[in-house]
């Protein structure tokens, strides 16, 4: 049995924490021993730490998202230069691109030719699109990554909540424990 088990979730199935408001309604202080403690000490560890493993593969979401937006934004731009320097009837435009990190190169491209855009998708995967398939494609992805990060900002909100709540509970159940003890202690010594 689960006892912090809640039946309620956020909209991607992430259980809300259990805020513990009475400690005795999970130990009873009358034949609670110092492993029943322990024991339910470790479980709102265990349970901190799958809420700190969601938090770490949600972090690791939001970096790839916040690294991966602007790339779309960049590739969707420039399909979008293309395509009004082709309605506008220019002959050739001169760009800079980039080769990597550090170089560069200019290319000529004769825009009045150009219908076509190659598109690096990852994975080791080019394709090549119409240009306005092209740009209702990015323009899509885009959204999406805007979508999963607005999504991903939430559910580390959601999370952060919850690791606090589950931080609190185990400082209460510490502290509770201490006082106990101390009791325990000064039963024994009057005795």
């Amino acid at each position: 049995m689960d006892r912090l088990k809640t039946d309620e979730t956020n909209p991607r199935g992430i259980p809300q924490a259990k805020f513990i408001e009475k400690i005795e309604d999970f130990i009873d202080p009358k034949t609670c021993t110092d492993d029943d403690v322990s024991v339910f000490l470790k479980e709102l560890q265990v349970r901190l730490q799958q809420y700190q493993f969601m938090e770490e593969n949600k972090r690791n979401t939001l970096n790839n998202l916040n690294t991966k937006i602007p790339d779309i934004k960049k590739t969707l731009d420039m399909c979008r230069f293309l395509k009004s320097r082709k309605e506008h009837d220019e002959e050739t435009i001169d760009v800079n691109y980039e080769l990597n990190d550090t170089v560069y190169s200019t290319a000529e491209i004769n825009v009045k030719e150009l219908d076509s855009v190659s598109l690096w998708l990852g994975a080791d995967i080019m394709m090549e699109y119409p240009i306005d398939e092209a740009i209702e494609m990015l323009e899509k992805r885009l959204q999406a990554a805007l979508d999963n990060k607005a999504v991903t900002v939430e559910d580390l909100e959601y999370l952060r909540s919850n690791i606090t709540t589950m931080e609190v509970n185990t400082a209460r159940v510490y502290n509770w424990d201490v006082q106990r003890r101390k009791a325990l202690k000064a039963a024994e010594t009057t005795s």
